[in-house]
């Protein structure tokens, strides 16, 4: 069975390349979401929902039970396919990515949120200055912050927008069915994260009835800052008995 990843915001497909250099098995595959680097369905809203959606349909097509895993939104989205069609999940590993009643969106979220300054954040944005945010509140290295801001479109923009509107309650909606999963679970997180405290992860991590909380000693993009050690997790993972 192969292993998927899945990336967040603002990324693509390129944020798990670190990672992947330092995995053994092959048969990895990262993909992109619609709007991040990806072709947008048609009639696709780029809801929450609709994201759910399309991974469960790209996972039927599999045509096995995989090893997922995301980061961020990634980590968000496959924890509620985790809970929806655990027939499609062998494994699941997630991080940096809040599915609590009680997390407060962070300050740029809540921007993104707002129909005015969300639209004039997205039309003022200019990729020099938004690597440099990454790389000062974020600590991404400046090669991977200058590549995904560069990587930030209009339909990411449009996109990005859309999602975060749609998930303003979307940790008091879909914790609950965090107890329908039955993959067992790796919860990995950056513990300098302050968009996303590791609190969040000390909670999903009993929710999800985590095998083991892998706290990392970095910010929020765990895959871009210690890529070895988010591996050397996966492939832990991965690798235990069934």
């Amino acid at each position: 069975m192969p292993a998927i990843l899945i990336h967040g915001v603002p990324d693509t497909h390129r944020v798990w390349n670190g990672v992947r250099q330092h995995l053994t098995r092959t048969d990895v595959e990262a993909w992109d979401l619609p709007g991040f680097g990806a072709a947008l369905p048609p009639g696709f809203g780029s809801t929450k929902e609709e994201y759910v959606d399309w991974l469960i349909e790209r996972l039927e097509r599999v045509g096995e039970p995989v090893d997922l895993a995301g980061h961020d939104w990634g980590c968000i989205l496959t924890a509620r396919v985790a809970s929806l069609r655990p027939d499609l999940v062998r494994t699941w590993a997630g991080g940096n990515g809040p599915v609590s009643a009680r997390y407060v969106w962070h300050p740029l979220a809540k921007i993104w949120q707002d129909q005015v300054e969300g639209d004039r954040y997205m039309n003022e944005l200019e990729p020099a200055s938004f690597a440099h945010d990454l790389m000062t509140g974020f600590d991404v290295p400046a090669g991977p912050a200058e590549e995904m801001a560069g990587h930030v479109d209009g339909p990411m923009k449009d996109s990005i927008l859309k999602l975060y509107r749609s998930a303003l309650t979307v940790g008091a909606e879909w914790e609950p069915a965090l107890a329908d999963v039955s993959a067992p679970a790796l919860v990995f997180w950056g513990v300098l994260d302050p968009a996303v405290p590791i609190e969040f992860g000390e909670r999903l991590a009993p929710a999800m009835r985590a095998s083991r909380l892998l706290g990392l000693d970095c910010n929020h993009w765990t895959v871009l800052q210690k890529p070895a050690e988010v591996a050397a997790a996966l492939e832990a993972h991965w690798n235990q008995p069934e």
